[in-house]
């Protein structure tokens, strides 16, 4: 009795925070609006300078 999908995000789509460069997996509660997501945490938006433009 497995389940394959515990732990299984490797399909997720990825995108990396414009501040620190980290990767930041999908999330349900970005589902609206992942194309405008920049930043990874509230800190990162936090220590972003004014001027940033996101890089594809």
């Amino acid at each position: 009795m497995s389940n394959a999908f515990k732990g299984n995000k490797g399909y997720l789509p990825s995108k990396i925070c414009v501040v620190c460069n980290r990767t930041m997996t999908w999330r349900k509660s970005w589902a609206k609006n992942w194309e405008a997501v920049k930043y990874c945490s509230d800190a990162c938006r936090k220590n972003a300078p004014k001027n940033v433009t996101p890089t594809r």
